[in-house]
């Protein structure tokens, strides 16, 4: 690669290599590494306990061999129903061992969304807490339309002794339930064996990970070993990660910035992972405070409910060297109140399920630009081996400035979805991906993104993209959150609408809010209707779910204060 040709290339930090090769090529042999050097060491932090890799990796070993003595046979998988629990990297490090992959699923997924993803990747094993199997898995499992023959059961108390009720006030020690195996007791039982393993090819399926389904069916992305390896040894690199540093879980484990931007991070450089179940804000906040971690990254919306979290300082932040943000677009105003409140600066990350998590980061010690002209905040810079083409409608290429699709090429980009061709040669023509986001590069190699796709609002035949009305929404003081949707409209196709939760206490109206965007946006532009909400939808990720809002805005549906 030459600066010339690839401009971002001159954004780098001085001595930052253009390419890298991971430091191993498969993730299991990266997590043997890692037991090797520290077998002592702690490599998960889970309120007052702390696992060694040999625990972890002991663990692993026994469930392993209980799935290949139960028929688990090379090449199938073993779907993670959980929430962020050392039984996840228990049993995604298990599935490789056994010769297979995992399947990261939402824990939050109901029986239709189950029956789907088990039945599509054609799992044969499920590990999942012992109160999903009794809402959820036990009767997908009885009805027949899957292939999954075994299920481990994970009490969500276990490996921890603080009980805490505000995640697990409904939760209680007990048996596993009837038709599933404990995880415990096959840790005690199988104490001590091995299983049969060979080490996995580059190529081979490291994880199944969904995509959200929220413009059709969920597709299997296909993320390699060579993938995810190549995309953790990205993380180690470019974050500057050491065993010194403390990884804190976020995102959830079953996303994939959570998979590689937690897990595979902290095998990478050989740290602790720091792990509370599921993000409950004051949680999080005791997990900063009590193992300080130093490094995290998470989607926008985790960090604005920190900071808005009653009690919150500035020294709750002050252990951490690093953060970023990814899987959301962020307005340049969230940035500046946060670091106004932490200290810290928000560090833009951007990528996809089908890219291993980062395609773009900001440098580390560098502040994204923000685009005068759309008032974007730059999504930073494409990372090591990583090639960026701006895409017009006819598949021609776009020179800097010029607004197009986004597509992404190189070593952590997907082969493609799981027993879909069809849908792998739309999206992956060649092994580029077409991302299916709008943006742009500038002639200093920064890349901003303007909208997806599918949300551009055509208003009296204008176009308006939702991420602009979001920014200035955003500059208003008592403005928490914003979500911008086009409704139709009779006189314009279609008018502009926006979604607004107020920090506690606001008494802002409508109206007020409204005009604030009248005074600063072009008139086609700002929103007609604002409707105040408690809290905006969102997935588990923390992304705002904007296609519900604009589904709910066209039936009237959407549940205002």
């Amino acid at each position: 690669m030459s600066n010339a040709e690839h401009p971002w290339l001159s954004r780098y930090e001085d001595g930052q290599p253009h390419s890298i090769t991971a430091d191993r090529p498969d993730m299991l042999s990266l997590w043997r590494e890692a037991v090797k050097a520290a077998p002592d060491d702690t490599a998960v932090l889970w309120f007052d306990r702390a696992l060694s890799w040999k625990e972890i990796d002991e663990r692993s070993d026994t469930l392993a061999v209980f799935l290949q003595e139960s028929g688990f046979a090379e090449g199938d998988r073993l779907a993670l129903y959980l929430q962020n629990h050392p039984a996840f990297l228990i049993g995604l490090v298990a599935a490789w061992k056994a010769g297979g992959c995992g399947v990261a699923i939402n824990p939050m997924s109901k029986a239709r969304e189950l029956t789907y993803l088990l039945g599509d990747s054609g799992a044969v094993a499920v590990l999942c807490h012992d109160e999903l199997y009794d809402q959820v898995v036990a009767g997908v499992v009885e009805s027949g339309q899957t292939s999954v023959r075994t299920v481990v059961s994970v009490n969500p108390l276990d490996e921890q002794s603080r009980d805490d009720e505000r995640l697990f006030a409904d939760v209680r020690r007990g048996d596993a339930p009837e038709g599933t195996t404990a995880l415990s007791r096959i840790i005690e039982e199988y104490a001590g064996r091995e299983p049969r393993t060979r080490t996995p090819s580059p190529d081979d399926i490291a994880v199944l990970t969904y995509t959200s389904g929220t413009t059709g069916v969920p597709k299997g992305a296909m993320n390699t070993h060579a993938n995810m390896a190549f995309n953790s040894s990205t993380y180690l690199r470019w974050m500057k990660l050491t065993s010194e540093d403390r990884v804190l879980g976020i995102a959830p484990l079953f996303h994939i910035t959570g998979l590689v931007g937690h897990v595979g991070a902290a095998i990478a450089a050989r740290c602790p992972l720091v792990l509370a179940y599921r993000f409950e804000p004051n949680v999080v906040l005791d997990a900063l405070r009590e193992h300080r971690p130093t490094f995290t990254i998470g989607s926008i919306t985790v960090f604005i409910a920190l900071s808005s979290t009653p009690g919150v300082s500035k020294d709750d932040f002050s252990s951490f060297r690093l953060i970023y943000s990814g899987g959301a677009p962020i307005a340049p105003a969230v940035t500046d109140r946060f670091e106004k409140l932490s200290g810290h600066y928000i560090h833009n990350a951007y990528g996809l399920t089908e890219t291993n998590s980062p395609t773009h980061c900001v440098p580390a010690g560098s502040r994204a630009p923000v685009d005068e002209d759309s008032g974007a905040l730059s999504v930073g810079v494409p990372v090591y081996d990583t090639v960026v083409r701006i895409v017009g409608e006819n598949g021609e290429e776009l020179a800097p400035g010029e607004v197009g699709e986004i597509c992404s090429s190189g070593p952590q980009v997907i082969p493609g979805y799981w027993n879909k061709p069809e849908a792998t040669a739309e999206s992956l023509p060649g092994g580029e991906l077409r991302t299916g986001d709008v943006g742009f590069m500038d002639t200093d190699g920064w890349f901003y993104i303007v909208d997806r796709k599918k949300d551009m609002i055509n208003a009296s035949g204008y176009k308006v993209w939702p991420r602009e009305v979001e920014d200035v929404l955003y500059t208003h003081p008592d403005v928490r959150e914003v979500a911008v949707v086009g409704v139709p409209d009779e006189y314009r196709g279609e008018s502009v609408k926006a979604y607004v939760s107020l920090n506690d206490g606001s008494s802002t109206t409508p109206e007020e809010l409204v005009q604030f965007c009248k005074e600063r946006m072009a008139a086609y532009k700002y929103p007609r209707h604002v409707d105040l909400m408690d809290e905006l939808p969102k997935t588990t990720t923390g992304k705002i779910l904007r296609r519900q809002l604009r589904d709910d805005a066209k039936t009237g549906s959407a549940a205002s204060q």
